[in-house]
């Protein structure tokens, strides 16, 4: 077999092979570190990985692309699993109130936060809120991301806002080389039209909005934002049923500022994942490591709210609950594409090891996705998402923060992003 491309000389190469599933507990410090690695890709997929030579049998032609990964750490492709991609406007301006101490639930009962940017959004066109989520994805893109998932939910009760959202997300999933799992999300918060009729809300979104996303084939899961002042357990419990109904995977946000039973709830029903978690109770976090519930953590959004409190993760590591790590990227809480620095983030505030980090952003994401068969590691077989990052070796990449280390980005086996060297 010819190969198409063939990384070769990899000082450091974290393949994350093993079972495909979620890991936990110290299987998250098992990165399948080869040193002097190499990589051999034909077509889209991943054809060999082993140490020093390639053998016999897979051999290279005149047309084969060679990579010399010396001095440099490869890693499979970051999968970022909670992001808000598609939206319109920004909130800039709210930094001032969260200079002064302001909550994010009193920005929003000031008519801030999300409702800002649903009214935003709802003005955009398809074209602006492409272009503007087009932008977004090259700059994930750059920094080694090369799959994302993307949630709706800046239209809540206007549905068309909510189409336009996924519709965007789908072309882009096309359009563009990383790829898109797309999260039905109008439970995001109670729109001022439904202040006082919740349960109204629901039944609009359940009963005509649910079934429209499963014809049209719009999203992979449904997510709900379980908080004081938003959804509570019952009524999430609710709308995540109905989408399983519908065919939608159940994600949840969970516990983010009070410990409503977020965590809880996640287990009960079979939550993919629950996310935030940073005031999930302990008996949440056990039922969600005996559910093998995932936890989708995002340490940015605790550090752009100046909170102070982020979510226990070693806890929740010791109690055997797998763990993704995610930016949350959304115009509010946390207006960062950079998945970089929140791996840098989830090591140095929230103490995981570099090891346990590059898993909850590989592996553990893909599974968050249901994807962890097809990406999330570097083994035979599975699609060549890979990184190549200018760095040493994987701790150099998380303790050297707020940089960019990727050398070069190749997606179902092509080289789709490469840092210019220029000498100015």
């Amino acid at each position: 077999m010819i190969a198409d491309l063939i990384i070769k000389n990899i000082d450091n190469l974290i393949t994350l092979q093993g079972p495909n599933k979620p890991r936990v507990k110290e299987e998250m410090q098992d990165v399948g570190l080869i040193k002097n690695g190499i990589v051999a890709i034909k077509d889209d997929k991943i054809i060999y990985v082993g140490k020093g030579d390639l053998p016999k049998e897979i051999e290279k032609d005149e047309n084969t692309i060679i990579i010399n990964a010396k001095g440099k750490t490869v890693t499979p492709g970051l999968v970022d699993s909670h992001t808000h991609l598609v939206h319109g406007g920004s909130r800039e301006h709210e930094l001032a109130m969260k200079l002064k101490g302001a909550t994010y639930l009193e920005i929003l009962e000031a008519g801030g936060g999300i409702h800002s940017t649903v009214n935003a959004t709802k003005k955009a066109t398809f074209e602006e809120l492409y272009e503007k989520a087009r932008k977004s994805l090259d700059i994930m893109l750059s920094l080694g991301v090369t799959t994302v998932e993307a949630k709706s939910g800046y239209g809540l009760d206007d549905f068309d806002t909510e189409i336009k959202q996924l519709e965007v997300a789908k072309k882009l999933d096309e359009d563009h080389p990383v790829d898109i799992v797309s999260t039905f999300m109008a439970a995001h918060a109670i729109p001022p039209a439904y202040k006082d009729k919740t349960n109204e809300f629901i039944e609009l979104i359940i009963k005509e909005m649910m079934p429209e996303v499963e014809k049209r084939n719009l999203a992979k899961f449904c997510d709900v934002f379980c908080e004081e002042g938003v959804f509570t357990v019952d009524e999430s419990r609710r709308i995540l049923e109905a989408g399983m109904e519908h065919g939608l995977f159940p994600k949840i946000h969970a516990d983010e500022i009070k410990p409503l039973g977020g965590a809880e709830l996640a287990a009960e029903i079979g939550c993919i994942s629950a996310d935030h978690l940073v005031a999930a109770s302990d008996e949440g976090i056990k039922m969600m490591a005996d559910k093998k519930v995932i936890a989708n953590l995002l340490p940015a959004t605790s550090f752009n709210l100046q909170s102070g409190k982020y979510a226990r993760a070693k806890k929740i590591i010791e109690e055997g609950v797998p763990v993704a790590i995610s930016t949350d990227y959304n115009p509010g809480s946390c207006p960062t594409e950079n998945m970089q620095l929140v791996m840098s983030f989830a090591s140095i505030i929230m103490k995981l090891t570099p090891e346990e980090v590059i898993t909850g952003a590989t592996i553990n994401g893909a599974a968050s996705l249901k994807l962890e068969k097809e990406i999330g590691s570097i083994e035979a077989g599975k699609k060549a998402d890979i990184v190549i990052f200018d760095a040493p070796n994987l701790e150099y990449i998380i303790y050297h923060f707020g940089i960019n280390h990727t050398d070069k980005v190749i997606k179902n086996g092509k080289i789709v992003f490469e840092k210019k060297h220029e000498v100015l």
